[in-house]
């Protein structure tokens, strides 16, 4: 393609987004345009209802069978295992009563063409998912917007795959936003990055990019109607910024980074198999946290010790009816099994009030965080809590598994729970059903009061796992996904440190395990400051694993104490973000 003659072509700037995988990737972009979803709407005549609802039924099945066409190009191939969850999670909505059912109601009701009212449908369930406090859960109004996507390029006769190039050099995709099948389909094409308008550190493009081992930047609002196409990229995915049209000076500074990563990463896979031990010989635990039975695969590769945080909550995601005692036990057992003697932590399933679950009821809170969510809707719902520690338990029989508890917050819940594990047994034994007896129980310390109250937990629970991420949202009274207040989310303030160090602390002299499995886990500029803190078991997401793994191979646990005994003792921001940076220079 010749470049475009405009005399702006060649002019450089930087737009700035959420550095989403990391990496720098030096390319030419190219842009892929969107299927429009502002669709028209028109009334049709009472005698062609019929045939509306045919040709509505006919673009379901016509993306049905490009799903499982996907699926098919999947066997045998090297694609990651998170494109077979994702597809799994997209045919989940597409066969989901709101996508193939409501509609023709409508088409019905309304009389009015299918585009139409399956955009609707859509705009009403996005709604719905914008409501959950979850950022994760929040950004899955995505995957609604992604297959309606495709149904609607199926009710206008459009191609639902975008095409493919053959680039004789590194390309960058620039999107609105990219679907998983998207994501699939363009692997064929070895894509240097990706940069989308739309997303953010847990879009289905950031957690492709990662898996595919490529840079991305999203949330750039802007990226797909500000760059050209074939215009030159940098794509620093460790920043968040897309550099277009990079003068000589610039690219020669980030080919030398882009080298130097290079040569990293390579080193980086020589540890899969190495020890995480410091300069003074102390032996580190390094977790992974998985949301789905596919992301085993991904702990193996990274040289996961075992899983330090299964989020069972996402196999209640995406569906009308709730998962049966089956399902789930299949689902714990096939993740137990595919550690291969591993330890696997199932935490049991943090739900609330704003998540809407059926068979939940629908209660709606002005405060969801607050309001009746992880161990409280547990035990205010025994039989759906009874389900799932019975599913738990039959599954410890296949490996080494533990149960965790959310946010527990009082002596009384912890005394509740362990008489329905209790009982759950006792079924177990009734019904003749092997389990672990002794399989260890501990809880998640994510407020305050828990950290306050860390004593009475060592008594009666055999292991905890410190929470970061709501941990820090509840001390600083902060909505880390409210964008007028997100700023002051500080895991480095004084009062977040001095708990967590507390709760660490604690822990140990009463010899009770103690992990944390937030986000602060896999931030690698905290290692050794939690390291200082007594840290010895660290969960994070897989893709994590080994770049911690090299951090904790060059420290030194007296080095770290020492400046982590400084921090602790100053409340000035500024002094412990000078003492951070000379601990990481060491």
């Amino acid at each position: 393609m010749n470049a475009p003659t405009d005399p702006l072509f060649k002019i450089s700037f930087v737009l700035h987004g959420v550095a989403a995988a990391p990496g720098i990737a030096i390319a030419r972009a190219q842009l892929v345009s969107h299927a429009t979803l502002e669709v028209a709407h028109y009334d049709i005549a009472p005698e062609q209802i019929d045939d509306e609802l045919v040709r509505f039924d006919t673009a379901l099945a016509t993306v049905r069978a490009d799903f499982e066409a996907l699926h098919e190009r999947m066997k045998g191939d090297d694609a990651p295992a998170e494109f077979g969850a994702f597809l799994d999670v997209h045919w989940m909505i597409l066969t989901d009563t709101q996508i193939a059912k409501e509609p023709k109601r409508l088409i019905a009701e309304q009389q009015c063409n299918a585009e139409w009212a399956v955009t609707q449908q859509m705009k009403t369930l996005v709604e719905q998912f914008e409501q959950f406090e979850d950022p994760y859960l929040r950004e899955r109004s995505n995957d609604v917007v992604q297959v309606v996507e495709r149904i609607v390029k199926a009710l206008m006769g459009k191609p639902s795959e975008l095409p493919l190039i053959n680039p004789l050099h590194a390309t960058a995709l620039i999107a609105h936003d990219l679907s998983p099948a998207d994501a699939i389909h363009f692997k064929e094409s070895a894509f240097a990055a990706f940069v989308t308008d739309v997303g953010g550190a847990t879009s289905h493009t950031a957690i492709v990019a990662r898996s595919l081992g490529i840079p991305a930047v999203v949330a750039l609002h802007n990226a797909r109607s500000l760059i050209r196409e074939a215009e030159s990229l940098i794509v620093d995915g460790d920043n968040g910024l897309v550099i277009v049209n990079p003068d000589h000076q610039v690219l020669a500074e980030y080919e030398l980074k882009q080298s130097g990563q290079r040569l990293e990463r390579k080193k980086l896979t020589r540890l899969v198999a190495t020890r995480a031990v410091t300069l003074d010989g102390t032996v580190i635990d390094l977790n992974a946290n998985i949301e789905l039975p596919t992301d085993a695969k991904g702990c193996i590769e990274n040289g996961a010790d075992g899983v330090g945080l299964f989020r069972s909550e996402f196999l209640f995601m995406h569906r009308d009816d709730l998962p049966t005692e089956d399902e789930q036990f299949e689902s714990y057992r096939s993740v137990v099994v595919g550690l291969q003697g591993r330890p696997v932590t199932i935490r049991t399933f943090d739900l609330g009030a704003d998540k809407r679950m059926p068979g939940l009821g629908d209660r709606p809170s002005d405060n969801p965080a607050l309001g009746l969510r992880a161990i409280r809707l547990c035990l205010a719902e025994p039989k759906l809590f009874m389900t799932q520690l019975r599913a738990i338990l039959r599954a410890s029989a296949f490996g080494r598994l533990r149960i965790l508890i959310p946010m527990i917050s009082n002596a009384h819940e912890v005394t509740q729970t362990l008489a329905f594990i209790a009982r759950a047994k006792a079924e177990l034994v009734r019904d003749g059903i092997a389990f672990d007896n002794d399989v260890p129980v501990g809880g998640m310390v994510e407020i305050p009061a828990a950290v306050l109250s860390l004593a009475y937990f060592t008594e009666h629970l055999d292991f905890l796992s410190i929470g970061t991420n709501d941990l820090i949202q509840y001390t600083l009274a902060v909505d880390r996904t409210d964008d007028a207040v997100a700023h002051m989310y500080d895991p480095l303030h004084p009062a977040v440190l001095k708990l967590i160090a507390q709760a660490i602390r604690t822990a140990a002299k009463a010899n009770t395990p103690i992990a944390v499995c937030g986000e602060m886990a896999g931030e690698l500029r905290l290692t050794r400051l939690l390291l200082g803190f007594g840290l010895r078991n660290f969960s994070m997401h897989p893709a994590q694993l080994l770049t911690i793994k090299q951090r904790i191979l060059t420290s030194s646990i007296a080095d770290c104490e020492a400046v982590a005994n400084r921090i602790l003792r100053t409340d000035d921001p500024d002094k412990i973000a000078a003492a951070l940076v000379k601990l990481n220079a060491l």
